[in-house]
């Protein structure tokens, strides 16, 4: 089974070159950020101990900073090894400085995984959420390095479960410890008897609530709101895109709209811009103009930016899944979303709450955005639900840390 599996991780990668040579620029960052990695990886001094956190993407990144953040300030002695199985993490991280060495993950088979942890003297390894590739999980085992989960998160309807799931699902006995993120996931964990388990929560909520109460202001942003009330847009695809340029054009006199679009190239704002008559770009803004939209043509701010903002809108809903509501609802932003929010279980619990809110089509989105600027104490309600669902969450990184203590220490 380990031979068929190693078989299908080669597959895998030979289809991302074909993809690469055809020009997907995705596939061809993937398959040039590997060339020559082995130098990278060059065996390190025996006498030196290195944790080596794994993450797939800059999702993940986020979701395990708190940890490495923890990690570094409590055991300093340690070297640290991030890698990425993506360039959208890989790209933006790849100069990360806590890290002492940042890479791309080689291809999970027997002979790189083996080649890997002869290179370097782990004391512990640390992978993010759902991060399963066997042939590490197993050399990792062999080698007696301890290997933690953190936020890990499990469905039973995914393919560990399946009759012909097990080889997959016998490797989660090799872990040290699972720091699972919902009581769900630990639940199918202790139905295969496995008791090495914390149910630490989601340390994401942890790293959004640190930004939020680092309070950084944007004089810009300040200026161009003003007195009004403000509507943020985060993330937002074409598909989303489209449903507010109606409402934007008949917005109150007294509120405004800032818009972040997922996509900041030159040409996609400049279709946005076709669809707007009262805007300015935040690269080119002018406090002397008056203008009822601002488009947030910079990366990096959007999770800081949510504080201004009285309700916001999460992009993708209508693509593959919206993005980040944790970033919003840490301000005690209500949010409103497309379909596509089941595999996120904060938005399923907030909908549920009461807290975020789905739309379909655009005028529900109207209706919902009218429903939150006319009847305040429904708005202060969905506030208010925000904040506590918040406060119940944070708190995964100290359970974490705890544990994590009595191995490293």
């Amino acid at each position: 089974m380990r031979l068929l599996y190693t078989f299908g991780v080669r597959f895998y990668s030979a289809l991302i070159h074909i993809a690469a040579f055809f020009g997907n620029k995705k596939a061809r960052l993937w398959r040039d950020g590997r060339k020559g990695q082995w130098y990278k990886l060059a065996k390190q001094d025996p006498d030196t101990q290195w944790i080596w956190v794994h993450v797939s993407s800059l999702g993940e990144f986020e979701q395990g900073l708190p940890i490495i953040e923890a990690v570094k300030k409590n055991f300093p002695q340690y070297k640290l090894l991030l890698t990425f199985f993506s360039p959208s993490g890989y790209e933006v991280k790849k100069d990360y400085p806590l890290a002492d060495l940042v890479a791309y993950m080689p291809i999970d088979t027997m002979t790189n995984a083996h080649r890997l942890i002869r290179h370097f003297n782990f004391k512990a390894a640390i992978f993010v959420k759902y991060e399963f590739w066997f042939n590490y999980i197993h050399e990792l085992k062999d080698k007696h390095i301890p290997l933690f989960y953190i936020s890990a998160t499990l469905r039973k309807n995914q393919y560990f479960f399946k009759f012909w799931g097990r080889w997959f699902r016998n490797h989660f006995y090799d872990v040290e410890h699972f720091f699972t993120q919902n009581e769900e996931t630990a639940e199918l964990l202790r139905k295969m008897g496995i008791k090495s388990l914390t149910v630490a929560g989601d340390t994401r909520f942890d790293r959004v609530y640190e930004i939020a109460h680092q309070a950084q202001r944007f004089p810009d942003i300040e200026e161009f709101i003003g007195s009004r009330q403000c509507i943020i847009a985060g993330s937002s695809w074409p598909s989303d895109e489209k449903l507010l340029y109606d409402f934007i054009k008949n917005m109150p006199k007294d509120y405004c709209f800032i818009m972040v679009p997922h996509d900041i190239s030159e040409s996609h704002v400049k279709q946005i811009e076709s669809h707007l008559n009262d805007y300015q770009l935040y690269t080119d803004f002018d406090p002397k103009k008056q203008c009822s939209t601002l488009v947030i043509n910079k990366i990096g701010i959007l999770s800081k930016i949510y504080r201004y903002a009285r309700f916001a809108y999460i992009g993708a809903g209508f693509y593959d899944g919206i993005h980040n509501i944790q970033e919003a609802i840490v301000y005690d932003v209500p949010v409103i979303f497309g379909p596509k929010y089941h595999s996120f279980e904060e938005a399923v619990d907030l909908v549920g709450l009461k807290g975020a809110f789905v739309i379909n089509n655009q005028q529900e989105l109207e209706n919902m955005f009218n429903k939150f600027i006319e009847d305040e104490a429904f708005y202060k309600e969905a506030s208010k639900i925000c904040h506590d669902y918040v406060a119940q969450k944070i708190g995964a990184t100290e359970k974490t840390m705890k544990v994590l203590k009595e191995f490293l220490g």
